[in-house]
């Protein structure tokens, strides 16, 4: 009888062993013309891991299961990017690079006299506006492509090669591949995705230390932390608590459209060779005000939400969350930074009662929200944040490959 449950214990632990095992990714780096490439960077998106191939084009990564996007740069050829998914067994995966010649035309491009104030506009969205960001350094800005289009409202940068930042905050230099990056001016929407590499910056024994404990301060209370304790069942535990916003239309508010070809009427009354009568000046000023209502009403609900109601099992990597109105995100374990706190715009309202803990807001763009263990998102257009996740950007970020210390 006692043979059952040393067997089973056994079986556990293989199992358990074979689960966090690294898998094998190699393959080969070569040109169009099928010639080896030694010296290709082999990046993996999001995380410290890295290598570059042999003098026979050849790499190799050690890798544990799940999803990755991997990406290869080499001077003089453009970047190429591919996902793989790694599950049980080892993986091949060859790249073909092709030359990258530059076009006389970008060589003749004459500069842009609102260059500068684009560079400063991308660094506030992109890098961000926390305390980190103050220490954050771009080192090499001309590889920026920016296009504005004044109709739209809309910037956009994008890079074809490495965006290197040196922040010197949490003691990385991160290496951004800038895939796309909008900001709408009109909407105040901000959308970024690409390929982020980061690296350890050298430094004294001190120094690092004050960098593991920023590090550590980063990663608290992030995206990434609420969805790795989701996955984990212990977002309780780890300081977040789950409410419902319920927004809804203001009835009272006629649509921007209405509202405005009204506005736009009764001022070119105004404005022209007739004169204005008091019933047309109480007309202007109803619309006027018609225009300040607020254009919904949010309502939150404080019964908190279970994470087993929110999240179900996809397969044995990945999961998702599915929900109407908005995800109100409290983490309890930190309060908001005043930088933040005296922000006009950012900061979520909350009740009376509530302290200042770091809010932040979901709302579904995309669903299902698909996530991993390390708090990665498959699809980042999935969801759009606003408060507390909205203010902290690149600045505040650390590898996916991140563990805290265990106490």
């Amino acid at each position: 009888m006692k043979k059952i449950p040393i067997l089973l214990f056994l079986l556990l632990c293989f199992v358990e062993t074979f689960a966090q095992q690294n898998l094998s990714l190699s393959g080969s780096v070569k040109d169009k013309k099928g010639e080896a490439l030694p010296g290709a960077g082999i990046y993996v998106s999001g995380y410290k891991i890295a290598t570059s191939t042999n003098n026979d084009g050849e790499y190799i990564l050690n890798l544990k299961p799940g999803n990755y996007d991997i990406l290869v740069q080499l001077i003089g050829f453009k970047a190429v990017n591919k996902n793989v998914v790694m599950i049980d067994k080892p993986v091949k995966l060859n790249f073909i690079l092709e030359e990258s010649v530059t076009q006389l035309a970008e060589v003749t491009i004459k500069p842009d006299p609102n260059r500068e104030n684009y560079i400063n506009t991308f660094k506030t969205y992109f890098i961000g506006n926390t305390p980190n960001a103050e220490n954050c350094k771009i080192l090499n800005p001309q590889v920026l492509r920016i296009d504005f289009s004044k109709e739209e409202g809309i910037l956009k940068v994008k890079t074809e090669e490495f965006l290197i930042i040196e922040n010197k905050a949490l003691g990385y230099k991160i290496k951004y591949l800038i895939n796309d990056f909008q900001y709408d001016f009109r909407a105040r929407i901000i959308y970024y995705e690409g390929y982020p590499t980061y690296e350890d910056l050298p430094g004294s024994l001190s120094r690092k230390k004050k960098w593991a404990a920023k590090r550590l301060e980063a990663y608290h209370g992030s995206a990434q932390h609420f969805f790795t304790s989701l996955f984990n069942h212990s977002s309780l535990e780890e300081g977040f608590v789950i409410n419902k916003l319920i927004r809804k239309p203001n009835t009272e508010r006629p649509s921007d459209s209405i509202i405005n070809a009204n506005i736009k009427r009764l001022m070119k009354a105004q404005n022209g060779t007739l004169r204005i009568n008091t019933h047309e000046q109480d007309s202007l000023s109803y619309w006027i005000a018609k225009r300040n209502l607020l254009k919904g009403i949010s309502v939150l609900n404080r019964t908190q939400i279970s994470p087993d109601t929110l999240v179900h099992n996809f397969n044995q990597n990945i999961k998702s969350i599915d929900f109407n109105d908005v995800l109100y995100i409290i983490y309890t374990k930190e309060k908001e930074n005043e930088a933040f706190s005296s922000r006009m715009g950012q900061s979520i309202a909350r009740p009376l009662d509530m302290p200042n803990y770091q809010v932040s807001l979901i709302n579904l763009s995309i669903r299902p929200v698909y996530f991993y263990k390390n708090g990665s998102v498959y699809n980042t257009r999935s969801m759009l944040y606003e408060g507390y996740w909205a203010w902290e950007k690149v600045a505040d970020s650390v590898p996916m490959d991140y563990l805290p210390p265990t106490k």
